[in-house]
């Protein structure tokens, strides 16, 4: 990051000031780090103290002053070092966001905030690598993408960087709206709306309204990036101040795409048209759901000049993020789609989509979905039974709700299922069950760390 000097920070964050050294001796100092992490503290860095459910960042506060930590932000009275700064606030968070803002402001570039229900990972990743073809950018590493990813994200921002990338989630309402805040983004892109989180949102009607928190700060002047075939988005159509731009495989609009065909369960290819021509693009990874995501950078990338065949590269040199659906041929030869990194309804189901092309016996390791609330038990019996439907050879169910999605498979005609309490039961019964030429989906929540059972998988004789 650009240094800046506790005397900015203080402006943007009103913090009153704790210190052992002179006043105007404390202004002056610069920082040119920002963290959470005590391990990481050097004398040029910010550390900031988060309560948080299972650790108080505040503990360690002593420990950055013995290290000789340039400033500590909090939210308690601790008294510094010599050559240490306490920078008391009511708030940590609520400052951290303040100083995000005012770092942000220090740059006069587009900014792409980017959200969605599903994969906006994914999206947010694939545009970046679109854009990386024309400008330096800067994007959300991995998922910091809530009120602490996004400010640690913007600090990252260097004189360099000519375009940045950000995404933005939430799973409650004035979520998105605080992010778009801090980021301001000229251009909003809406992956789609679906019902991650419908928990605490109640509705997809809500979801898409928290959604749309973005738009609220936009200016006019910016643009909406959309997807045209997801069934909440489209009656955004002309509601908008922002100019609209749509991506979509079955609505043609703007950018839209046709002839997908699947290259085994790595790649796709399709014919890609837009207002200024057409491409034909083999997108890195399998699915119609993929085919949507490079539709959407393509469809960014030309609102910030990108030529079809800069685009074209960039989807076509994407890397996909470890756990978002890799393709990995074992030497003991199993297939696995190993997508664990987060589910839900949606992503389950177009995990399934893949799985059903793939040759061989097609087996599917499902687990908890989270967030879903009182819907929670429909949904996933709905996923047992769209297995069934999709001709699925075999499922394991693993964890909460797994006896849900065993019955909707059962109703749906799958015979040979299996459940478990846990992922430890499954590896001492159920890898002996799988065989060579398998082709498996391994998917769940996050919370279930099903990258565990992708590494005994790898173990299997």
């Amino acid at each position: 990051m650009k240094k800046i000097t506790i005397a900015e920070i203080i402006k943007a964050t009103n913090a009153q000031v704790i210190a052992v050294d002179g006043l105007d001796e404390v202004l002056e100092k610069t920082i040119s780090h920002i963290t959470q992490d005590s391990r990481e503290v050097t004398q040029d860095s910010l550390f900031f103290a988060v309560q948080g459910e299972r650790v108080d960042g505040h503990q360690f506060i002593e420990e950055c002053f013995e290290k000789g930590v340039a400033a500590c932000l909090s939210s308690k009275v601790i008294a510094p070092k010599k050559g240490s700064v306490l920078l008391l606030v009511p708030d940590v968070k609520k400052a951290l966001l303040k100083l995000a803002a005012y770092y942000r402001n220090q740059f006069d570039i587009p900014f792409i905030g980017i959200t969605g229900s599903v994969g906006k990972t994914t999206t947010k990743d694939m545009v970046a690598s679109v854009l990386a073809q024309k400008y330096v950018v800067l994007w959300t590493q991995g998922n910091y993408n809530n009120d602490i990813g996004v400010p640690l994200t913007l600090f990252r921002l260097e004189e360099h960087h000519q375009i940045a990338v950000i995404e933005m989630g939430m799973n409650h309402f004035g979520e998105i709206h605080a992010l778009a805040e801090v980021v301001r983004p000229n251009l909003g892109l809406i992956s789609n709306v679906g019902v991650a989180h419908i928990e605490y949102l109640g509705s997809r009607e809500g979801i898409m309204k928290a959604k749309c928190e973005m738009f609220d700060v936009m200016p006019e002047n910016g643009v909406a990036v959309l997807n045209a075939d997801n069934d909440m988005l489209i009656t955004l159509d002309g509601k908008l101040p922002q100019k609209l731009r749509w991506f979509g495989v079955e609505n043609k609009k703007d950018v839209y795409a046709d002839n997908l065909e699947l290259l085994g369960m790595e790649k796709t290819k399709c014919s890609i048209h837009t207002p200024v021509g057409s491409v034909e693009v083999t997108v890195p990874m399998p699915g119609e759901h993929m085919v949507l995501n490079a539709l959407s950078a393509v469809a960014v990338g030309l609102e910030v000049g990108l030529s079809l065949e800069e685009i074209k590269v960039g989807i076509e040199s994407f890397v996909p993020t470890k756990n978002r659906m890799n393709v990995m041929k074992l030497d003991n030869g199993i297939t696995v789609l190993n997508d664990v990194y987060n589910a839900n309804p949606v992503s389950m189901k177009a995990s399934l989509d893949i799985l059903a092309n793939a040759h061989g016996r097609k087996v599917a390791i499902l687990g908890f979905m989270g967030e879903l609330g009182e819907y929670a038990p429909k949904m996933h019996e709905d996923v047992g039974v769209y297995v069934a439907e999709k001709g699925i050879d075999l499922l394991f169910c693993i964890g909460k709700f797994s006896e849900k999605m065993e019955q909707g498979a059962k109703d749906g005609g799958l015979k040979e299922i299996h459940r478990y309490d846990n992922q430890e039961d499954f590896w001492n019964e159920g890898l002996t069950l799988l065989k060579k030429g398998d082709a498996i989906l391994v998917k769940a929540s996050r919370s279930m760390a099903l990258e565990k059972t992708v590494e005994k998988i790898q173990g299997v004789n």
